[in-house]
């Protein structure tokens, strides 16, 4: 579980109560059923009809991945396995590598020691295992594109709520006493467009995005440090040349705590 975006989700949402009672507000004055129709289901609606209905059921669940810690997102402990398997294949052969595929639980790399031990042509390697990676990053750019047209749409129906409500006061102006109330529950669909957008869509589209590229650096690094092997570097020479997808901060605990090259 990723604590910060959850914090962050509950926080904000708190800190939109302690606004509101603050100010000298009730919770109620801020709930109207019409406006979060409107509002909520609205831009849904917007959403739906920009995509397939898979796509658009498909796209709730980057909440909880936007939620849950990634599996595999620290290039450093990849790095640190790449320099291991670099020694053994230096001492026992690329074919050792087999062994020690089997306890690997990330497919990518599992798949790319696979090819490299099979004797696949390095060229052939870089494209399938590239391909992998062009293919992820479409998955993951459609689920971000559903957090980024529901942000989009959500302000944009709250707009159309504050119309259809500041219409029906304006058509009412007989009674002035109803002037200030109507215009209160007008301006409700506008405030959540704007919690639609700025609490909840645009984090959880940020958080997917960052997900994404530091998994996209994670498996460019495995794909840099499989050809590596492959061709036969020395340990040290890959260590080095993957320390330069790491800031700079964090390139001396790889040399601290790798395996030895000769």
């Amino acid at each position: 579980m990723d604590l910060a975006s959850l914090i962050g989700l509950v926080a904000g949402f708190v800190m939109v109560i302690f606004g509101i009672l603050v100010g000298g507000g009730e919770i109620g004055s801020f709930i109207d059923i019409p406006s979060v129709i409107i509002t909520i289901f609205g831009s849904l609606t917007s959403v739906m009809s920009s995509r397939k209905l898979p796509q658009f059921l498909g796209g709730f669940g980057g909440l909880m991945i936007a939620i849950k810690e990634p599996e595999q997102t620290d290039p450093t402990e990849v790095i640190k396995s790449i320099i291991d398997m670099a020694n053994i294949a230096r001492k026992e052969g690329l074919l050792a590598l087999e062994e020690t595929a089997n306890g690997i639980e990330d497919a990518f790399l599992k798949k790319g020691i696979m090819l490299v031990v099979d004797g696949t042509d390095a060229d052939l390697v870089r494209a399938i295992l590239e391909t992998d990676l062009d293919a992820m990053e479409t998955r993951h750019k459609k689920a971000i594109s559903f957090w980024d047209k529901w942000g989009e749409m959500g302000p944009a129906w709250g707009m159309i709520g504050t119309l259809i409500g500041l219409v029906n006061m304006l058509k009412n102006l007989s009674d002035p006493s109803t002037i200030g109330p109507s215009m209160a529950v007008a301006l409700l669909t506008t405030l959540y467009g704007s919690l639609i957008a700025n609490w909840l869509t645009g984090p959880v589209s940020a958080k997917l995005a960052l997900d994404n590229d530091m998994e996209v650096t994670v498996r460019i690094v495995t794909i840099e440090g499989l050809l590596s092997i492959q061709a036969g570097e020395n340990p040290h020479v890959i260590e080095e040349k993957l320390k330069c997808f790491l800031p700079p901060s964090a390139r001396d605990a790889v040399g601290a705590d790798a395996g030895g090259g000769e």
